[in-house]
């Protein structure tokens, strides 16, 4: 801290002389608190530029590996591509490896593909699976950071989780279809998922579940899952518990595929009175204009992204110190608050 050069770059921040810095680096009495916390202040100011010439040019390839339906993988790619040039000065290329039935021996062909080859970091959505997790044991080994995205692997050594707060989306979901049902009558509310393998699916639903029980008894939970998000599949299972569950009038949908369970309810003939689904993708955007759906649960995927890559960089030790919020909080949007 006494480089003569490094005291002139503070002083010059701070706006105060040379002898006020030596003091107060120092630790010597006679400055002012306010004046103590200006020079503070550029030091922590000129530390976060310093890391910044220290990015410049720097160039970080990540592998985006996700099962997914095209609808959503689209969306997750448009987010990352918006955020990635905002990342200057650090320089951030994506490879993609997505499909939206890949199995689970397809997935970890790919990681194993990225594990001999290298990469700077994985932003992985798979199923929660124990050959998922060693697959991340041997990224780790080879010196390779995996962030998951929106589904996590909680028992793997990925280096974080960032995505949407799944137990809030679960019970914002059984708040908002209690007042719109209401607590005097029994119903069945449909939940929807693509697969139980996914674990923030899995943590919507159970949250779900939890908050109906505690706040909306006389609503019933009907599961239907195992779609994969994907139309064909989910009308048939939509149809078939529809047959089976009378009660059903409403739908949580986890998963996706919405305009297939609309219409398995027309076809079954059956009215749904509320409909609350997941994300602004190509999918939900016509049905929320429309009020085919009542509401979307969705969250800031570029701030998932932002969070993914600074979480990379910090594991090749030029990111932030400090901990980073890897959670996205959840918004009710509706046919009048739509995002422009």
């Amino acid at each position: 801290m006494s480089h003569p050069h490094l005291l002139k770059a503070i002083a010059l921040q701070a706006g105060v002389s040379l002898a006020t810095v030596d003091r107060v680096l120092h630790q010597r009495p006679g400055v002012r608190a306010h004046t103590v916390r200006r020079v503070q202040q550029a030091v922590a100011e000129l530390e976060r530029q310093s890391a910044q010439v220290g990015l410049q040019g720097r160039k970080f390839m990540l592998d985006v590996v996700m099962q997914a339906p095209a609808r959503f993988a689209q969306v997750v790619r448009d987010a990352l591509e918006r955020e990635m040039p905002l990342m200057h000065p650090a320089i951030f290329r994506a490879r993609y490896h997505m499909g939206e039935s890949l199995p689970v021996t397809d997935l970890l062909a790919v990681l194993d593909k990225i594990a001999m080859r290298g990469s700077h970091g994985v932003l992985l959505k798979a199923p929660n699976d124990a050959r998922m997790v060693e697959a991340v044991a041997r990224l780790k080994a080879r010196g390779i950071p995996v962030v998951t995205l929106v589904t996590d692997l909680p028992d793997s050594a990925r280096l974080a989780y960032v995505g949407m707060d799944n137990r809030a989306a679960g019970q914002t979901a059984a708040y908002l279809l209690g007042q719109w049902l209401g607590t005097q009558e029994q119903a069945a509310v449909l939940v929807s998922l693509s697969s139980t393998r996914f674990r923030g699916e899995e943590e919507r639903e159970a949250a779900f579940v939890e908050a109906l029980g505690q706040h909306h008894p006389l609503l019933q939970p009907v599961d239907a899952s195992e779609g994969l998000g994907l139309h064909e599949a989910t009308a048939a299972l939509v149809l078939q518990r529809l047959h089976e569950h009378p009660q059903v009038c409403a739908v949580y949908s986890i998963g996706g595929a919405n305009a297939a369970i609309l219409q398995a309810f027309e076809k079954a003939g059956r009215r749904c009175r509320v409909f609350i689904g997941h994300d602004l993708d190509a999918d939900n955007l016509p049905l929320l204009r429309a009020g085919q759906l009542n509401a979307v649960l969705h969250h800031d995927l570029q701030h998932d992204m932002r969070m993914a890559c600074l979480q990379i960089m910090r594991a090749h030790g030029a990111g932030p110190a400090h901990t980073l919020p890897t959670l996205s909080g959840v918004q009710v949007v509706t046919p009048f608050n739509l995002p422009l």
